[in-house]
């Protein structure tokens, strides 16, 4: 038999498309190159030519993981900001992207944090995991600028921002919201956030 062939177009994106669907269906312990480079149809050694081992390929998935959460993030913030009720909308867009993107996918989200604040983390990742925050900051900035949104450090803001919205995707992901769709909470914390970042008249 002959080789399995090392060309395969773009083989870094086949791998990382393949290894993050696989790391939802079996988890990260099962995730394997081998396996990938099996199902790429490409000879083994063929994805050591993009990560050397499995944890580079685990850097490169989390790494990309915060670059298509920003995406997401940009996607749904991309209107100019020019009132109250605008602000409060891109809160909103902000809050259903993020949880849409994290219980799409809750094991690469886990991984994507984990690896961000190991004491290892690479330069690369970290980049990748600040970008998303400064979109979020900078939603916040652009409310302050017209007076929608409370005086006070953005990038404070923008971290409860944070984690009210990402601990809906992790109840929801582990089926702790005693039923609630994880839409309407959303909504809700979105109304009840806003009222806490409206300036007092």
């Amino acid at each position: 038999m002959s080789a399995q062939p090392y060309h395969h177009g773009d083989l870094r994106r086949t791998l990382l498309e393949a290894a993050a669907a696989s790391l939802e269906t079996d988890g990260v312990d099962e995730l394997s190159l081998r396996r990938l480079a099996r199902d790429a149809g490409v000879s083994h050694a063929a994805p050591s030519r993009h990560f050397r081992d499995k944890q580079a390929l685990l850097d490169a998935l989390a790494e990309d993981g915060f670059r298509r959460l920003s995406a997401a993030l940009e996607r749904a913030t991309e209107a100019e900001v020019t009132s109250s009720a605008g602000a409060r909308e891109q809160v909103g867009a902000l809050a259903r992207a993020y949880v849409g993107f994290a219980l799409a996918q809750p094991t690469l989200l886990s991984l994507m944090f984990g690896l961000k604040h190991a004491p290892d983390a690479r330069e690369e990742l970290l980049a990748a995991g600040h970008a998303s925050m400064e979109i979020v900051v900078r939603v916040v900035t652009a409310g302050q600028e017209i007076r929608a949104i409370t005086a006070g450090d953005p990038h404070h803001i923008a971290l409860v921002a944070f984690a009210t919205f990402h601990g809906i995707a992790a109840l929801a992901s582990g089926g702790l919201l005693d039923g609630v769709p994880a839409d309407d909470l959303v909504t809700s914390a979105v109304g009840v956030f806003w009222r806490g970042l409206t300036p007092e008249p």
